[in-house]
């Protein structure tokens, strides 16, 4: 009998402890994971964060200033306490007035999180050393207020709620991306082209890591010299586009960037030729 028991204690054992190292191999995989999606954007200048890390950074008496970056409709009908608004399509070539210290927290947030990391991203191009993204306030559990921002001409509001309506959307193998279009005038012209009408691109394989189509027109150039990173949408000697799911560095214009890694582009571009359609829709 007491070797009987020592047998069972010793099988019961053996199991916990192979559940523990389940359990040990899940959670590296999920730190792995997070990690992975946290470097592609501190890649882009900026950091996100979960909405209890933003939360708790809000408690802090460390000059902090949290970025509504919706339109001023959106933002008088309800926003974070202490929230200023700072619309997306008002952040361009220069630092907002609103925001003078670049080295201070900056807690950005939308409705959904699209305009939020887009305007995290510009804002780390214009030089801010600590932006923090952290999603939209459909999310949002924490305390929610009701004022009219200060700017409240109507022919401002008018235009910024115009100008956020339409988001720029590739539809790829089936699949919908919705890509962050670069601050120049080359994605200017190129939204303004796929706003009249919508834009097939049939595109090929080139040399391991981009899709490459000819283009119907011809768009104004920015080039500069930059290692490109899975994708990136570039514009190449003004008439051809192209879809990067690997790195490459050359001298050519940055379009946009779809917030996927190289297996979900290749996944929805498959491999040889593949058609991309470029168009406008209305943010839900």
């Amino acid at each position: 009998m007491f070797i009987l028991k020592k047998i069972i204690i010793t099988v019961l054992l053996a199991a916990a402890a192979l559940m523990c190292a389940g359990c040990s191999n899940e959670a590296a995989k999920d730190i792995t994971e997070s990690s992975a999606e946290n470097d592609s954007y501190a890649a882009e200048g900026y950091s996100q964060i979960s909405q209890a890390e933003a939360k708790a950074m809000m408690t802090k008496n460390d000059g902090h200033v949290i970025v509504d970056v919706r339109n001023t409709d959106e933002y008088a009908e309800g926003h974070i306490p202490g929230a200023i608004c700072v619309p997306v399509e008002s952040i361009k070539d220069t630092p907002p007035a609103e925001l003078p210290d670049k080295t201070q927290n900056i807690l950005v947030y939308c409705r959904s999180g699209r305009r939020s990391k887009e305007a995290a991203k510009k804002l780390a191009d214009l030089g801010y050393e600590n932006v923090y993204e952290f999603g939209g306030i459909i999310d949002w559990t924490g305390e929610v207020v009701k004022d009219e921002p200060a700017d409240t001409n109507s022919e401002n509001k008018t235009e910024e709620a115009e100008a956020v309506q339409m988001v720029p959307v590739v539809e790829i193998g089936g699949k919908k991306f919705y890509p962050m279009m670069e601050n120049n005038s080359s994605a200017q012209a190129f939204l303004e082209k796929i706003s009249e009408e919508s834009l097939q691109v049939d595109m090929s394989d080139y040399a391991g890591f981009e899709k490459v189509g000819p283009l119907p027109w011809e768009l104004p150039t920015n080039d500069t010299e930059i290692t490109t990173s899975a994708g990136d949408i570039i514009l190449y000697q003004g008439n051809q586009l192209t879809i990067y799911y690997d790195e490459n560095t050359w001298s050519f214009t940055k379009l946009g960037h779809i917030n996927a890694d190289r297996e979900e582009l290749l996944e929805a571009m498959g491999n040889g030729d593949t058609t991309a359609v470029f168009y406008m829709e209305f943010e839900e």
